[in-house]
């Protein structure tokens, strides 16, 4: 038996490094990892197999009497309804320009364009405008679908596909209505979100600030930057070393660091990063966090907080000055949370792979 065991531990570790090797490859002093075109087409396959499945689902909808309680999620939002809930499906989406984008030639090429033009279309974009226009609606989704859609339409923005602005154009409504919804929202956020998972506050002005910028929307950046310094500007000592909480798929200290290296200049950010994060606190952020059960939908979570922490720790190393002796060290941490879920994003739950896909592309591409 306890030969059998070793040969069968021994297999998994075979077809794990396997999967490593062509799925993705990493230097040899594990300070670069990239993804390979199979590695792209696997990931791509996981949103295909999930955007057009309506069930389970998790509306997240507030029904204001007969006629709405007995919709479909489908009935509810006839572009964004698969992947179980409304915003792993738009991230989905994201996801598949994004690779499609980086690797033009996947195989599942015509699948994306096809999800694209039968989803994206005038009919469908203004029914999802409006169940946001819907007085119990004008807050859901804030701020992590709001974010979402916002990185999907900037994705479209900087595409030369031939149909991505097409696509785009089609999509506005529904952006539009998202960024009356953010500025409408900004300057009545007295008090930051610091939850590890979806209504964080500065997951959503990250996302929400790189799209401003993009779109050269100067109001709603400087709305977004005034916002982001009265939230957290002041901060000092992050209590980092109580992350993480059993369902954390974000780092709610390295989300507002995420958030403020955009917001602050260099000198300045140095200044408030080295006063927020404490030393212990970094070395206790580096960790690959335990994942006990991947069944569990709200456990699974914590796949999603390597992928995060690896994309928060990288964008500090592109921070940091390139004399600071952290980021040789910060980079492998980096690269060490990101190759430790990997192998995990296609588990054969449910749970996971209606969205850990999205979470390693950005990890892995931005």
């Amino acid at each position: 038996m306890r030969l059998l065991l070793t040969v069968l531990i021994s297999l998994c570790l075979i077809t794990t490094k396997a999967q490593q090797q062509t799925f993705y490859t990493i230097s040899a002093d594990s300070t670069q990892i990239k993804l390979t075109p199979e590695g792209a087409a696997h990931l791509a396959s996981l949103p295909l197999k999930c955007i057009y499945q309506e069930y389970p689902n998790k509306t997240g909808h507030t029904a204001s009497g007969d006629s709405d309680q007995v919709l479909t999620p489908k009935q509810l939002h006839p572009t964004f309804y698969g992947c179980f809930d409304w915003h792993s499906c738009v991230h989905g989406y994201w996801m598949l320009a994004r690779l499609l984008k980086q690797f033009p030639t996947l195989p599942q090429k015509a699948d994306i364009e096809k999800v694209f033009n039968e989803n994206i279309t005038p009919e469908k974009i203004a029914a999802e405008v409006a169940y946001f226009k819907a007085p119990l609606s004008r807050s859901w989704e804030r701020t992590y679908g709001w974010a979402w859609l916002l990185r999907l339409d900037q994705e479209l923005l900087q595409w030369d596909h031939a149909n991505a602005q097409q696509w785009r154009a089609t999509l506005q409504p529904l952006t539009q209505k998202i960024v009356e919804l953010w500025k409408a929202y900004l300057p009545k956020l007295t008090y930051p979100n610091r939850t590890g998972v979806h209504p964080n506050t500065a997951f959503g002005l990250v996302f929400a600030l790189d799209y401003a910028r993009a779109v050269a929307d100067k109001d709603f950046e400087q709305s977004i930057v005034k916002t982001a310094r009265n939230l957290f500007g002041k901060d000092e000592q992050a209590p980092i070393r109580w992350e993480p909480d059993g369902s954390d798929f974000l780092s709610p200290s390295l989300e507002e660091v995420d958030l403020m290296r955009r917001v602050l200049p260099a000198v300045e950010f140095m200044s408030w990063f080295n006063k927020y994060i404490p030393a212990n606190g970094l070395q206790n952020i580096m960790k690959i966090p335990v994942v006990s059960d991947r069944t569990d939908l709200q456990i699974v979570h914590l796949d999603g907080l390597c992928f995060s922490r690896s994309w928060c720790l990288k964008g500090l190393v592109a921070a940091l000055p390139k004399t600071d002796k952290r980021r040789p060290q910060l980079l492998k941490a980096a690269n060490r949370l990101l190759s430790s879920a990997l192998p995990h994003v296609a588990s054969g739950h449910y749970g996971g792979e209606h969205w850990l896909a999205s979470f390693a592309v950005y990890a892995l591409v931005d």
